[in-house]
């Protein structure tokens, strides 16, 4: 597969207000999405940081995806996106490579975005999202 470059860093975070305040403060972001996804158990803000993107991820209770990393692992990253111009293809490629795929189908992700992640076991415990750029 063939990633057009990282979309987004995505980072698991206690307080959503503090960390877009400490972002802004520490390196100048700007909040270009909002949204709390309740069927994904979240609160999120994407924010540009100059031409580059991080998405700040706030767990609605602690047994949702991003409260049990927290739970495990404390803040700090939580995967890396890659930008895809197609997905089904993507993910083709990445099942011929031997990638465990946990979406063998894209879904629906953060802001409207279609998404679909890779199994942290095939790229050295780092949790990888594709996702066709928006």
């Amino acid at each position: 597969m063939q990633a057009r470059g990282i979309h987004h860093l995505g980072v698991a975070v206690e307080n959503l207000d503090s960390a877009l305040a400490t972002y802004e403060r520490l390196f100048g972001a700007r909040v270009e999405h909002r949204a709390t996804v309740e069927d994904q158990g979240v609160r999120a803000a994407s924010v540009r940081i100059g031409e580059s993107r991080v998405e700040l991820l706030e767990p609605l209770g602690q047994d949702t995806p991003i409260g049990r990393f927290l739970e495990k692992r404390g803040p700090g990253m939580h995967h890396v996106a890659y930008e895809v111009t197609d997905l089904d293809t993507a993910l083709a490629e990445l099942t011929t490579a031997g990638a465990d795929l946990i979406d063998e189908r894209p879904r629906a992700g953060l802001f409207g975005l279609e998404v679909a992640f890779v199994h942290p076991d095939s790229v050295h415990g780092v949790l990888s999202e594709v996702v066709v750029g928006g």
